[in-house]
């Protein structure tokens, strides 16, 4: 069995991030977040790995590697641009060859990984296997219609008028009869070959499809605020690892881990919490919930449930919290509350001024 891992995505929900950065590897509790899944397949025992890769290749290349690292051979197939998910299917299709496959998007996160739901499809090996999870607004996903014996009998790609609110999660499962599903495929409204009309094909051709409703945590990353909420869940997870520099005035309170070579001076860490190598705090609170990565400078202020991107500097800001803070950013405070703002925002950004 294959995987074939989605990672050619613009990350427009993710801009101004997402301009100089690949949205994969955002740092959730300071890994990318690409990492966790390729880390999952990998312990449910599949090893050869296709990755999709788009206008960020070179920096997915970069962090990957051969896949070596993870136990994995990673193979990179290029997509020109991102036409959909079924069109990544067909990007890879050389490579498949007639092999069963899980296909992973790059930027959905599952707790507890997916080694069950691989057991399950190689036991009973249906045609497809779907995860689907319970959501509050449909609209934004794949959806799923089960009928009364709980098989599915349609799907849509972001209806307007939701039949039922189960979302597919970024996980699928698929022998090689997807394949010609796939090929009678025509672009969507939307432009693109839709994975969602692929397995449709396959369930009017009377092939079976099995859905796997989890109620574990998942996310699609896509947006910040999805971001900061997955950081936390992950850092509830955390183990207390103090490796770097604290000085005696200094508190270190929870599950807080201050990686190798980084500075916490007169200041009070409150976990989970994670700082990252060569980062130095310097008169200022930090946590709970909150990721620092490396190299940062974070000097008379406080930060809270956010994530700090490598290289960022904050400087005398006071309270920051609920933020995504991209790399080698500064951030300073003034000494004396302006009568305006002074603002150099690049293009999508989003900013929240009070008042």
């Amino acid at each position: 069995m294959k995987a074939l891992v989605l990672a050619g995505g613009t990350g427009s929900r993710l801009r101004p991030i997402t301009h100089t950065a690949a949205k994969q590897l955002v740092p959730v509790a300071n890994k990318p977040v690409l990492f966790y899944g390729i880390e999952s397949i990998v312990e449910a025992g599949i090893t050869d790995i296709g990755v999709v890769v788009g206008d960020t290749a070179a920096e997915i290349r970069a962090a990957l590697g051969d896949g070596s690292r993870f136990g994995a051979r990673v193979t990179y197939l290029p997509q020109e641009r991102p036409l959909g998910l079924a069109h990544a299917v067909s990007v890879a299709r050389d490579w498949l060859g007639e092999d069963d496959f899980v296909m992973y998007l790059g930027d959905n996160f599952i707790v507890g990984g997916i080694t069950a739901f691989v057991e399950g499809f190689r036991a009973q090996r249906p045609d497809a296997g779907l995860l689907l999870t319970k959501v509050d607004d449909p609209r934004a996903f794949g959806v799923a219609e089960l009928g009364p014996d709980g098989d599915v009998v349609r799907l849509e790609e972001k209806p307007s008028a939701p039949r039922s609110d189960l979302a597919l999660v970024g996980v699928y499962f698929f022998t090689s009869a997807v394949h010609a599903a796939v090929a009678a495929l025509t672009p969507s409204a939307r432009g693109e070959l839709e994975i969602t009309d692929a397995i449709q094909g396959l369930i009017d051709a009377g092939r079976t499809i099995r859905a796997t409703t989890i109620t574990g945590y998942w996310k699609d990353t896509g947006n910040a605020h999805d971001m900061l909420e997955v950081n936390r869940s992950v850092l509830e997870g955390l183990e207390r690892c103090v490796e770097g520099e604290v000085d005696d005035t200094s508190k270190i309170i929870g599950r807080v881990r201050i990686e190798r070579g980084a500075r916490i001076e007169r200041s009070r860490i409150v976990g989970p919490a994670v700082i990252g190598a060569g980062t130095v705090v310097r008169d200022s609170r930090i946590g709970p919930s909150t990721s620092v990565a490396e190299d940062c400078t974070i000097t008379g202020s406080e930060v809270e449930s956010s994530i700090i991107l490598r290289g960022a500097g904050i400087d005398r800001a006071g309270r920051i919290e609920d933020s995504l803070i991209g790399r080698s950013v500064q951030v300073t405070g003034v000494a004396e509350a302006p009568r305006g703002h002074r603002l150099v925002l690049g293009d999508h950004s989003r900013i929240h001024i009070a008042a």
